[in-house]
This record gives structure tokens, sequence and C-alpha cells, in this order.
């Protein structure tokens, strides 16, 4: 009888990387975690070496095959998922030329702008993302404002392309990008999924700079002895190209049809629908068009950049005695905030939160920032923490409103719900109610290495589908959390005037900007 093979997945996420194994079943055998270091040289630059990747990435591997005790001749594949946004470079032998720039680096904002002066609706429909904190501002600012470092740059790569290359002992010409990462690539006709030479001469940037466009799951090579070595497992093991951490989050998460929609409520708040076709969104230019690891699939996505981040932000700022209450009694201070929070009525006595901290991304405008409106001697803590979950509902609202003009023909009735968030009945009940749509958790956390560990077994063989080994491996709970149609009544109101408030707010966000980017008044 033929021993069962298993399947590594790992993810290189923003705060740190997980390495999960798998059997064929899908069952979770081992994981785990190592926590991301992040570098902040100036201000707006947030950085992460390319080898650090790596390193993270071989000590989690042979954590979790110490753990499982599986021996690594038993490993089938691997595959690797990651950070979408940013970019790094590597030269002719694989070493890394740039540290890898963060999705939440913002030095190249004047060259987002120059790209939208440019050419936005052109990128936008070549790409299906209109340029904003992505590859193309990104390689654009190496090009012109480090031509030295940009000359030495053999090829640009992703996070988990640059692991599996060092793994698979690759050279700079063999250098690959998967194709759910091109629509933030800046130059690419995602929907033939090659490079655009008509946007690449627009820029002026060359061409072979631009790695090659993969499938999720072509095999980019094989492990390498010193990878073995570094990872506790044997040469050969086949190394799938993997994809972006969402696209395979999405896969893990089981979301695979047509008409079915997704709330990541992590660090960034993300909402997104599965859709047939190529849909670029011209018209608002908020949703971002991804293509799926499924091929004739795609995503329209938009986020909160940082919308997550705000309830962390409120609770250590604010929430000092909810922490003590909740160390006292063994729970989570979320858990406590919750609590309190829910016997607040809907609306927050008419507390509006405007969640964009970090500044508007989607459609992109960073001059727009985080507020609160309508507040009184009435208001208390536990009111301004139910209007942050209400005002990132509100702007979800807004996505679902301009999601149903792009893919009419979908019927989008339910929403799976993944991320800390999702642990939350309160919010997923205040964003049924917002939507009027029903939230459903699904019945696994570990998204992301599941969906990798997918790829990994349908690159090799283990599985014939990725659709049904999706749906087989992952399912919603029951039950699910309805809307109260009275409460979605009243809630609309607030939906709408929420709109208004961030339409009053874009000239003086604009113009605080301004000021704020003023001298300092001498002391004297």
């Amino acid at each position: 009888m033929a021993e069962n093979s298993y399947l590594i997945g790992v993810d290189l996420g923003t705060a740190g990387t997980k390495a999960a194994i798998f059997d064929e079943e899908g069952n979770l055998i081992a994981d785990a975690y190592k926590e991301s270091i992040l570098s902040y040289p100036k201000p707006g630059w947030v950085e992460q070496e390319l080898d650090d990747f790596y390193r993270s990435a071989c000590q989690t591997i042979k954590e979790v095959i110490e753990k499982s005790k599986i021996s690594p001749h038993r490993i089938a594949a691997i595959a690797f998922d990651g950070q979408m946004g940013g970019i790094g470079g590597v030269d002719e032998h694989w070493r890394p030329v740039t540290r890898y720039d963060s999705w939440l680096d913002t030095r190249c904002e004047p060259y987002i702008d120059l790209m939208k002066r440019q050419a936005e609706d052109l990128v936008l429909r070549k790409t299906g993302a209109a340029p904003s904190y992505n590859h193309g501002p990104r390689i654009l600012w190496w090009k012109n404002e480090a031509p030295e470092v940009f000359r030495k740059i053999h090829k640009f790569v992703m996070p988990a392309g640059y692991v599996a290359g060092k793994m698979a002992n690759l050279k700079g010409e063999e250098a690959f990008i998967d194709y759910t990462y091109i629509h933030f690539s800046g130059f690419s006709s995602t929907e033939d999924g090659s490079w655009s030479e008509e946007l690449c001469q627009m820029f002026d940037l060359p061409l072979d700079k631009l790695p090659r466009i993969v499938s999720p799951w072509e095999i980019i090579g094989k492990l390498s002895s010193q990878a073995a070595r570094d990872c506790g497992l044997i040469t050969g093991i086949p190394i799938a190209a993997g994809a972006g951490d969402q696209m395979a989050g999405f896969l893990g998460a089981g979301l695979v049809e047509e008409g079915e929609l997704i709330d990541v409520a992590g660090t960034a708040s993300c909402f997104a629908g599965c859709i047939s076709n190529f849909t670029p969104d011209l018209k608002t230019k908020t949703f971002l068009c991804f293509r799926s690891v499924i091929p004739g699939l795609w995503y329209l996505l938009a986020y909160i950049n940082g919308g997550g981040q705000c309830l962390r932000w409120f609770r250590d700022q604010f929430a000092q005695d909810e922490k003590k209450e909740a160390k006292e009694r063994g729970i989570d201070p979320y858990q406590v905030l919750n609590e309190k929070a829910e016997k607040i009525p809907p609306g927050s006595e008419g507390l509006i939160f405007i969640p964009h901290l970090g500044g508007r991304v989607c459609p992109y405008n960073p001059h727009v920032k985080g507020s609160w409106f309508g507040f009184g001697w009435k208001h208390t803590k536990s009111h301004f923490y139910r209007a942050i979950l209400e005002g990132i509902a509100y702007e979800y609202a807004y996505y679902l409103a301009i999601l149903k003009e792009l893919s009419p023909d979908p019927s989008f009735q339910k929403v799976r719900v993944i991320g800390g968030g999702a642990r939350s009945p309160l919010w997923n009940q205040i964003k049924a109610d917002v939507l009027n749509l029903s939230y459903l958790r699904v019945n696994r956390e570990e998204l992301a290495v599941l969906g990798s560990a997918i790829i990994a077994g349908y690159a090799v063989g283990l599985f014939s589908d990725l659709v049904s080994t999706s749906k087989k491996f992952t399912s919603t709970t029951t039950p699910s959390i309805n809307p109260s149609l009275s409460r979605h009544d009243y809630y609309q109101n607030f939906s709408k005037l929420y709109l208004k408030l961030l339409s009053s707010l874009e000239d003086p966000s604009r113009e605080l900007t301004r000021i704020c980017r003023l001298p300092l008044p001498d002391e004297g």
C-alpha cells in the first residue's frame, strides 16, 4: 500500500511568515510562524530584506517537519504565496540588488501622480488596477531616483518568487511572476497574461527588467541541495510558482465560483466578488480587477488601507481599562470592547467614523484620512468603538453598490468572512445589516497556506481540479448571520450620509496636507 503524500504551503506575509503541512485530504498536520523584521530607514519608507523572507521560510518549514515527524521523502511539493503590492530586485545570479519595498512604503507617491497624469485610464484598462502604491510607481522610483541600483537589477521579483527561486537555485534570467500579481504591475496586459509593450514604451521601462509570467501551478524548479539542508528537506522536491497571498487565501476559503463574495476582515479590510470576465472599474476607479488562480475567473476587490488596523489602534490608544478587564477574565480585549459596543444602538447615536487612517486607496486619494463626525457629550468610548465597526461597513456598502453596477448578472447574496475580525459576531451582524447580505464564517483559518498547498498538489497531479479540491477542503459554518430588514433600512440613512461626508472631506483634506508640510515655527 502506497504511503500518503504531504504538501507544504508557505505564506510570506507582512507581519510574519507561516508554513504549514497538509495531507492529501486537506487536514492541517502542523504549522509554524516567525515574525517579520520591518525596517523604516526614512519617513515613508518600509522595507524588508529579501533574504529575511528566505530565512523565515526555511525556519518555519524545518519547524513543521520537526513537529509533524513526517519523513521529508513524503513531501510531494511546495508552493509559496506572498505580499502583492511591493517589489524587489535581483541580479543575474539571483542576488538581491534591492530590499523589498513593502506595500506599506509610500516613497513612490510622486510616480503614482506621474502615471495618473500620463495614462491613468490606459493603465487601468490594461492592467485592471489604477496607479497606486503598487509595482509600477515603485519601479519608476527605482529607475529615476536610484538609477545606479536600477541598472544592476536584472529582474524585478515578488517575495514569494524570490524565495521559490532561491530554493530552486534559479538564475536571474529564470525569474518569474505568476499571473495573480500582474494587475499590480502597472505594465501588464492582464487579460492576455502578458506584458504591455505600449505601457513599457510610454514610461521608458526596459521590458527585459520584467520576469516571465507563469501560471500558479507551473513547476519553476526543484529544491536544491543547499535549500534542502536549510529547510530540513530532501533535494529534488518540486516547487510550484504559487500565487499572491490574497489569491491563495481566496482559493483556500473556497471563493471559486461566480457570484460569491468575501470580506477579508484583517489588517486591511478587503471586500471582493467573484466574476467571470475581466472588468476594469473605469468609471469610479475604486475596484481592482484580479485574475483568480482558477482559469476563467476574476475578482473585483476594493480595500481600506489599514481598516482592521483602526481597531488595533483604538485598542492600544484608548482601551487600557478593557485590556485590564480582559486579562482578569482571561479573554481577548476585543471581546470586552465588543460586549460594550453591543449595548450601543445602531448608528452609534449619530456618530460616524471615516476609517481611512492610512489615506484612502480605493479610489486613490491619500489626502483623505480618518475622522469622527457628529460626536457630543453623550458619546462614550463604546460609541466610538462601535462607530469604527459601522464606518467600515458603510465603506463596504459603497463598494457593493459599485460591484453590482460592474457585474449586474451574478446574484450576490452571501458573504464569506475570513480574518481576525471574522471572530466578532457583533461586527458580522453590523455588516450583514448594513449590506443586507447574509454573513458566513468558513470552517478554518489557515487559508493562504492551504491555498498554496492546493496549488502545489495540483502542480504535481495529486489533485485533478482546483475548484472541487477547494470546495472539498473548506466549507462555511452554520448558522449564517442574517440581516435585519428594519436595521438595514435604518442604516441606509447613515450609509448615504457617510458618502456625503467623504465627498465633503476632499478639499479640506488636501489643504490640511499642504499645511502639515509647512515648516514648524521657530520656538524663539
